[in-house]
């Protein structure tokens, strides 16, 4: 079965993105065509991106990284769950992201973002960090509102409008993941 993550995006006290993500999780339990998990940055306690070598070598020193890069490439696919932060992806997210290069090549991402505008700065740099990476991020984005998907700017609880943003997400998600199981087949094989 085509296993997924949901990747929080934050670390912070008191972060709405745990909450974002439980709820991505509850929509996606409700399809049978992959399997799908939360994986949570903040266990992996990453410090500013502290490994000598370029991720691309693969040649890990440290602990928490051989730990996080086990659990990611465990996965065919990625949710991440990123917030804005200064028009921005969160740093936690693209410090997580920096550790890595292997383990997410020739995958598939969908995004879903929540902030004053929705998010939608975060994602647009958050593509181009996936890009790097060889990640294959689908075009539709769940997006959220600060201001009316969120109460008390604390609760997750998104309107009708904006909760039907995910499943266009799911649904192109889920075949670019089974496709690209086929490229990653062809690269080991070349490799």
């Amino acid at each position: 079965m085509t296993k997924i993550a949901i990747v929080t995006g934050s670390t912070r006290p008191g972060r709405n993105n745990v909450g974002v993500a439980e709820w991505v999780l509850a929509q996606a339990q409700q399809r049978t065509d992959a399997e799908f998990e939360i994986v949570d940055i903040a266990d992996y306690n990453l410090p500013l991106l502290d490994e000598a070598y370029p991720a691309a070598y693969q040649n890990y020193q440290n602990a928490h990284t051989l730990a996080w890069a086990a659990k990611i490439a465990e996965f065919d696919g990625y949710v991440f769950i990123t917030p804005e932060y200064n028009h921005s992806v969160a740093p936690a997210l693209a410090n997580a992201l920096s550790y890595l290069n292997a383990e997410f090549s020739n995958k598939a991402a969908g995004i879903v973002s929540y902030g004053s505008a929705f998010g939608v700065r975060a994602v647009e740099h958050l593509r181009g960090i996936l890009s790097e990476l060889q990640i294959a991020h689908v075009q539709k984005t769940g997006m959220f509102s600060l201001f009316t998907d969120f109460e008390n700017f604390s609760v997750f609880k998104p309107t009708e409008l904006q909760a039907q943003t995910l499943a266009p997400v799911l649904d192109q998600l889920v075949p670019w993941t089974k496709a690209l199981e086929a490229v990653r087949a062809e690269a080991s094989v070349a490799a």
